[in-house]
């Protein structure tokens, strides 16, 4: 049985009775999902039902839009990929802030560019990580001090993307070029070699990284086996020859 989309066990009480009565749409509880948003980011949990309840706020109250807060929302979705969080998030944003600012036909107010861009860009490395480009994700990331701004109030991004990325990369291969994970993971020397050996628990094999058997990466033959009794068979073969009436 999986997981409920809106079950976060590190979610606080007084959150969980906004969530589930009717101050989920009460303006006034947009601070209080605001606060709540901030926490996540200082403490590394996550709760995206929550998230996107302060979203379908903003929503329906634009003028209590806090850009900073939506930002943070969208780079916290980022650290749970390839779940579908970010691309919810987007769901709920104006339309004009997802245009490319070159071709929007919106003329921004005060504020909205900034978030236009930031959006846009918070958008490429979302395509780049469902692309499996991981090492282009990295070099993106650090090619701008705009990414560095958005994911500053993000405790530990780079460590919770490296996990996320290991953790996609165990589900896919059993063995992998060092040089190419140290690409994908943006680690080299003794820091590669912890976070391989001690977080993943992957063996270092020369210049070969070899990632233990699971249920996703072990190859399995299926058998398709077709339960058909004879006299069942038979009945088929028989109506075949038979006239109509």
């Amino acid at each position: 049985m999986g997981v409920p989309f809106d079950f976060a066990p590190e979610r606080p009480e007084h959150i969980d009775q906004i969530l589930n009565g009717l101050d989920r749409y009460n303006p006034e509880t947009t601070g209080v999902f605001q606060d709540y948003v901030m926490q996540q980011c200082e403490s590394q949990t996550y709760d995206c039902y929550a998230n996107l309840a302060l979203l379908k706020l903003y929503q329906f109250n634009p003028h209590l839009n806090r850009d900073e807060t939506i930002t943070n929302i969208l780079v916290k979705a980022l650290t749970v990929f390839p779940n579908p969080d970010f691309a919810l998030c987007l769901s709920l944003l104006p339309t004009h802030v997802l245009a490319p600012l070159s071709t929007s036909s919106h003329s921004p107010a005060a504020g909205d560019a900034p978030l236009s861009e930031a959006v846009q860009k918070l958008n490429v490395l979302k395509n780049l990580l469902e692309g499996a480009d991981y090492a282009s994700f990295w070099s993106t990331l650090d090619s701008d001090d705009l990414y560095a701004d958005l994911v500053a109030d993000v405790s530990g991004f780079e460590e919770l993307m490296r996990v996320r990325i290991a953790a996609t990369v165990s589900q896919a291969i059993r063995e992998v070029d060092r040089s190419i994970l140290e690409n994908w993971l943006n680690l080299q020397g003794k820091e590669f070699q912890h976070f391989v050996g001690t977080v993943c628990g992957w063996n270092v094999d020369g210049d070969k990284i070899k990632i233990p058997i699971n249920k996703d990466n072990e190859a399995k033959g299926t058998v398709v086996r077709e339960n058909v009794k004879f006299d069942q068979f038979a009945r088929v073969v028989k109506r075949a020859f038979e006239q109509p009436a």
